[in-house]
C-alpha cells in the first residue's frame, strides 16, 4: 500500500495513539479477525507484495490440512499442510484457492479464497507469515527495493498479544526476533512495517504469526526449549508412529528404546551393502516437506562413493526443522539435527527457515585473538556465504562442501557412541541413551593413546565454545601466546579442544574432505578487529596452515580416527596422499593468504588429485565473490548438546 507524503504526519500520530493504548494493556486490537474464515492480512495486493492467508479457528481444531492453487499464474506455495501460507506474486491479475481440513476430527470442509493482485509495484515485503507454537523463537524479515532509505523503515506490532523484541531499538532493521507468547487458542499476531523511498512516498506491508497453544514443558524433558512441530517424511514408514515423540518432542522425558527406533544398521544386518536411501528416508523428520526433498537429492546425487548412508547406520533418525541451529548429534536419540540453511536452493524456501541467532554467537568475544577456518578449493573459497537480503537461488553443488563436510563431522560423533563392532550387540530393550554411553568411546582411547597436550587451549576452548567467562590471564593472551600454546601440539584446530568427542570428529570430517572432494582446510590464529564493518581482511594472520593434518605429528590421530569412523574407508591409502601442509605469510591478513597454494599443481599432485578425487567434476562452482566480505568462520555451525543424566 503506497501512501502520499501528505498523509505522513496523520499516520505518524495514529502510530502514537496505537502505540499509548499498547502501553497501558497487553494486546493491541487493530483488527478483530473474523473466525471459521481465510484471513488475508493486507487488503490492498501489489506485485511483490507478500500475500499473507491465515486459517482462522481458533476454538476448533483442525487437521488434514491442504491448500492448493486453483486459478492464476502459478506461485509457490512450501506450507500447504499448514493453517497459514505466505507467497509473493511478481504478475498482476486474479488468484484464487482453496484449503480442505478436517474439523475436530469428524467434519470435511473447503473453504476458497480469491486475490486480485494490482500492476503496481510494491517496495517493501515482509517475510514470512508462518505458524508457531507458544514459547517457539519466531522472526521476521523485512525485504526493501534499492530506493527505499533503510533508515525510514519503522516495525510496529498492530493485532495481538503485546511481545517482546530481543533488540530494544528496530528502527532500521531488516529483521526482528522475538518468542510466540503462551496462548490458550489459536492467536493471530501481526506487525506492520512502513519505509519511505527517495521520492518520499510511504511502503507498508503486514506480516503474521499465528500462535498454536502448546503444554507447558515438564521439568525433566529432554527438550527444554520449544520445538516446532514436525512430521515423518515418510507417511508410510514403519517407524512413523514413533519418529517424531522419541527424536524431537517436548514430551519426551526418556530416550526411547531402539526397539521404537532402531539403529539404521539393523536395515542392513544381513548383507553388506549400505542402506537404501528409501530405508533412510523412512527415518527423515521435517518441518517443511521440501527440506526432506532436498536431502534426498543430496543422498541420490552428491554420496557416490556412500559415505554418508554408511555413517547414517550409527543413527536413528535425521531432523531437519526450521528451528535447528546450530546442527548436532544427539546420542539421548541417536538422531542427527540438521540445520536447515544447509539445504535451501530458492529463495521461498530460505524464507520458511527461522533466522534467529545462534545463542553462541558472542562467547569468546573478549578475547585479543581469533582462530579462523575456511575449506578451500583451487585457491578459493569452497563454499560461499549470502546475505539473507540476497534474494538468490543456488545449485545444490554450491552447497555441497559445506552440508558434506557438516555431515562428516557431525555422524563421526554417530560413529564414536555407536562404532560399527558395536551395532549388534545391543538388546532391542535398551534405551538409546544407555546404550550409546555403555560404548567403549573411541575418542576416549584417542585422548589416552595420542593425547593433546595444551591446557591452556583447553581452557580457552571452554570459553570460545562452551560459555565460559575468560579470566584475566586469558584477556590478556595475544596472537603469539596461542601460536606457542597450538602450533606444537597435535590438535587439527582450536575446537578440537572442547571436548575429547569434537577432537575425534575433527580429525575424520579434514582427512575426508580433502580425499574426496580435493577441498583442503585453513586454520589460522589472528587478531581480533574492532569497531563496524569489520571484514576478513582485518585478520591478520600471526600463524596458519592449509591442511594442517598433514603435519607430522597430526598424522596418528588422523589415521586412528578415520579407520574406526569409517571401516569401508582405506584411510592409510587416504593419508599416504596428504601432503606436507602449507604454511601462510605472517602479517598478511586472512584474504591475503587465500592463494597461497602453488598456482600451477606438479604432475605428482595431479596424478594424487584423480585419484583421490572420487566425486564427479561435473558441477560449476561459484567464482570467487568479494572475497573481501566472506565471513570468519568460528565454529558455530558445530554443537555438542550435553546428555541428559535421567
Amino acid at each position: 500500500m503506497r501512501i502520499n507524503i501528505v498523509n505522513v504526519y496523520l499516520l505518524l500520530s495514529l502510530a502514537l495513539i496505537t502505540l499509548l493504548a499498547a502501553c497501558n494493556g497487553n494486546s493491541f486490537n487493530e483488527t478483530d479477525y473474523s473466525v471459521d474464515s481465510i484471513i488475508q492480512l493486507d487488503e490492498t495486493q501489489n506485485i511483490n507484495q507478500g500475500i499473507d492467508l491465515l486459517l482462522h479457528y481458533p476454538n476448533d481444531s483442525l487437521s488434514n490440512i491442504s491448500w492448493k492453487q486453483t486459478a492464476g499464474e502459478p506461485v509457490t506455495i512450501l506450507a500447504k499442510t499448514s493453517k497459514v501460507v505466505s507467497f509473493t506474486p511478481s504478475l498482476p491479475g486474479d488468484y484464487s484457492f482453496s484449503v480442505t481440513f478436517t474439523l475436530n476430527n469428524e467434519l470435511e470442509k473447503t473453504l476458497d479464497k480469491s486475490i486480485s493482485v494490482t500492476e503496481d509495484s510494491h517496495k517493501v515485503t515482509n517475510r514470512l507469515s508462518h505458524v508457531a507454537l507458544a514459547d517457539n523463537k519466531v522472526s521476521f524479515r523485512s525485504e526493501i527495493d534499492a530506493t527505499i532509505d533503510a533508515d525510514t523503515l519503522v516495525w510496529q506490532q498492530v493485532s495481538g498479544p503485546s511481545v517482546t523484541l530481543t533488540t530494544e531499538n528496530t528502527n532500521g532493521e531488516l529483521a526482528i526476533f522475538f518468542d510466540a507468547p503462551n496462548v490458550s487458542l489459536d492467536t493471530i499476531i501481526v506487525f506492520n512495517v512502513t519505509a519511505s523511498d527517495v521520492d518520499n512516498t510511504t511502503y507498508s506491508d503486514k506480516v503474521a504469526v499465528l500462535v498454536e497453544p502448546a503444554a507447558a514443558i515438564g521439568s525433566n524433558a529432554y527438550f527444554s526449549d520449544r520445538k516446532a512441530s514436525v512430521f515423518a517424511y515418510n507417511s508410510n514408514s514403519p517407524y512413523a508412529d514413533n519418529l517424531v515423540a522419541c527424536v524431537y518432542s517436548n514430551t519426551l522425558s526418556s530416550s526411547c528404546t531402539l526397539a521404537k527406533t532402531p539403529l539404521l544398521a539393523e536395515e542392513v544386518k544381513s548383507v553388506s551393502t549400505a542402506p537404501s536411501i528409501e530405508n533412510i528416508m523412512d527415518r527423515v523428520v521435517v518441518s517443511h516437506r521440501w527440506m526432506g526433498d532436498r536431502f534426498k537429492e543430496y543422498l541420490t546425487n552428491n554420496d557416490t562413493n556412500n559415505d554418508i548412508k554408511n555413517l547414517l547406520r550409527a543413527t536413528t533418525a535425521i531432523v531437519i526443522s526450521y528451528d535447528v541451529r546450530p546442527s548436532f548429534y544427539w546420542a539421548a536419540t541417536g538422531a542427527i539435527y540438521l540445520d536447515a540453511e544447509n539445504f535451501w536452493l530458492t529463495p521461498q524456501e530460505r524464507d520458511t527457515i527461522n533466522e534467529a541467532p545462534d545463542f553462541r554467537a558472542d562467547f569468546g568475544n573478549d578475547l585479543q585473538f581469533v582462530m579462523p577456518w575456511r575449506y578451500v578449493k583451487d585457491n578459493d573459497y569452497a563454499s560461499f556465504s549470502y546475505s539473507k537480503s540476497s534474494r538468490v537461488t543456488r545449485t545444490a553443488s554450491e552447497g555441497l562442501f559445506r552440508l558434506t563436510s557438516l555431515m562428516y563431522h557431525e555422524l563421526a560423533h554417530a560413529n564414536d557412541f555407536f562404532p560399527s563392532n558395536e551395532w549388534y550387540v545391543h538388546n532391542s530393550s535398551q534405551r538409546v541413551l544407555d546404550a550409546a554411553v555403555s560404548t567403549n568411546f573411541e575418542s576416549d582411547e584417542l585422548a589416552i593413546t595420542l593425547p593433546l597436550a595444551s591446557q591452556e587451549m583447553r581452557n580457552l576452548g571452554q570459553v570460545s565454545f562452551a560459555g565460559e567467562t575468560a579470566n584475566e590471564t586469558q584477556k590478556d593472551y595475544l596472537p603469539i601466546d596461542i601460536k606457542g600454546f597450538f602450533s606444537p601440539d597435535r590438535a587439527s584446530d582450536f575446537y578440537a579442544y572442547s571436548s575429547l568427542r569434537e577432537d575425534y570428529a575433527m580429525l575424520f570430517e579434514e582427512l575426508m574432505m580433502q580425499n574426496r572432494f580435493a577441498v583442503i582446510r585453513d586454520v589460522a590464529i589472528t587478531n581480533q578487529p574492532t569497531g563496524e564493518n569489520i571484514s576478513a581482511a582485518d585478520y591478520i594472520v600471526t600463524w596458519g596452515q592449509r591442511g594442517r593434518i598433514g603435519d607430522d605429528k597430526l598424522r596418528a590421530r588422523v589415521l586412528f580416527s578415520a579407520s574406526r569412523v569409517l571401516p569401508e574407508f582405506d584411510s592409510q591409502a587416504a593419508m599416504n596422499l596428504v601432503t606436507t601442509p602449507i604454511e601462510m605469510v605472517e602479517g598478511d591478513s586472512w584474504i591475503d593468504n587465500l592463494t597461497i597454494s602453488p598456482s600451477e599443481p606438479t604432475l605428482s599432485n595431479l596424478i594424487k588429485q584423480l585419484k583421490s578425487y572420487t566425486n564427479p567434476d561435473d558441477f560449476t562452482r561459484s567464482s570467487s565473490k568479494d572475497v573481501k566480505t566472506q565471513p570468519v568462520n568460528n565454529f558455530n555451525r558445530y554443537y555438542q548438546k550435553p546428555l541428559p543424566v535421567h
